[in-house]
């Protein structure tokens, strides 16, 4: 694909913005419009996907990357190229026209998904479909007690937004699998309009109606996440990440939480997706390492690995891996650490250290039930 790029005439026509330029191809007569609220690597990526495909799309979007987009459009780079795309974008639900038919796609990380539906719920139809295109699994529950209708999506994309403005899609031509379902169980008419949208648009996407079980499983995958964050992505860190995956799936079954198997995760990948350099460089890291490389100051730790902690409490399951990598990477996030600043035998290091005191203090608590006499052994 050679790089199509839309030459904006701002500075005669300085009223003008990106909205007012035709889309890159015509509109889909009929086609229900997305709203993409959280326009980063996902939400940027699957919303100029949308509207180079002809569909109605508005950005929702805040800051630098708000004010690129309005100036010069969003530009979607990939492995073929890129395309500057005049994609509407607004600061908040309420600057938009509201429409019967339109559909929230969900797309900022979970840590702002509470103040996404307050700022929807008072501008919104309450019927309106809202599809969390999201890691981890709180975000549904959370939007079900503001809005009755809400669908779960399986996100495999890789992504990236490290620039205002800019957007990448990382593998090709498929650009990410994205099956969905009514949450918490079930397709209806509303799943499988929006998985034909994403199959038009560069995505493989099937409607499913145990949603929940396959989210379940990403989320076990993105368990390593505040891993390849803190430590990087050298082989060294598959101990870690092998012990954190372990807690979270004896934590899943304690609480008697039913997940997909990993095979059959895999199986449903397959070689669907392939990730291949953009602008010549080869894929960084994922979300949370994104988080720390542009320092935004947070990160989704607590609703990845924090998940799990807060399961394993409920439960009576301890989680030590999880919630180390949950602290390291919050400490990180607020610090301004730079991504792969720890080696991951440190991380290891540290974990160990935190088994032989949670060990102490269990004979501890044996030796005062006995009496007051520690164990030699």
């Amino acid at each position: 694909m050679a790089i199509l790029t839309y030459r904006w005439q701002a500075r005669a026509m300085a009223a003008i913005t990106p909205a007012s330029y035709p889309p890159a191809v015509p509109a889909r007569a009929g086609a229900r419009r997305f709203v993409v609220y959280g326009a980063g690597a996902i939400g940027g990526v699957l919303g100029g996907r949308l509207f180079a495909a002809g569909f109605p799309v508005t950005l929702i979007a805040r800051g630098a990357h708000l004010a690129a987009i309005r100036a010069d459009g969003l530009r979607v780079e990939s492995p073929e190229g890129a395309e500057t795309l005049p994609v509407p974008a607004v600061g908040h639900p309420r600057e938009i026209d509201w429409r019967p038919d339109d559909v929230v796609l969900l797309a900022m990380k979970s840590g702002g998904t509470a103040d996404a539906l307050s700022a929807l719920a008072g501008v919104v139809d309450p019927r309106t479909p809202i599809v969390c295109v999201q890691n981890a699994v709180a975000n549904e529950r959370a939007a079900l007690r503001v809005f009755p209708n809400v669908y779960g999506v399986h996100v495999m994309f890789p992504a990236a937004h490290l620039t205002p403005g800019v957007v990448q899609a990382q593998s090709s031509p498929v650009s990410g699998i994205l099956d969905l379902g009514r949450y918490p169980h079930g397709v209806d008419g509303t799943a499988e309009q929006v998985a034909a949208a994403f199959g038009a648009a560069t995505f493989v996407s099937e409607p499913r109606p145990d949603i929940t079980r396959w989210k379940y499983t990403k989320l076990l995958g993105n368990l390593g996440n505040a891993i390849d964050a803190v430590c990087g992505r050298g082989d060294a860190r598959r101990v870690a990440v092998d012990r954190i995956r372990s807690e979270g799936m004896a934590v899943l079954r304690a609480a008697g939480i039913p997940f997909v198997p990993f095979v059959e995760d895999r199986a449903r990948r397959g070689d669907i997706l392939q990730v291949k350099p953009v602008n010549g460089q080869a894929r960084t890291g994922g979300s949370s390492w994104q988080s720390l490389a542009r320092a935004t100051g947070s990160i989704e730790a607590d609703y990845l690995n924090g998940e799990i902690v807060l399961e394993g409490r409920l439960h009576g399951v301890p989680t030590p891996a999880n919630e180390l990598a949950r602290q390291l990477a919050n400490r990180a996030a607020r610090d301004g650490t730079p991504p792969g600043s720890l080696p991951p035998e440190d991380f290891v290091a540290l974990l160990d250290a935190e088994d032989e005191a949670f060990e102490r203090s269990l004979r501890t608590e044996a030796a005062e039930r006995d009496g007051g006499v520690l164990p030699t052994t």
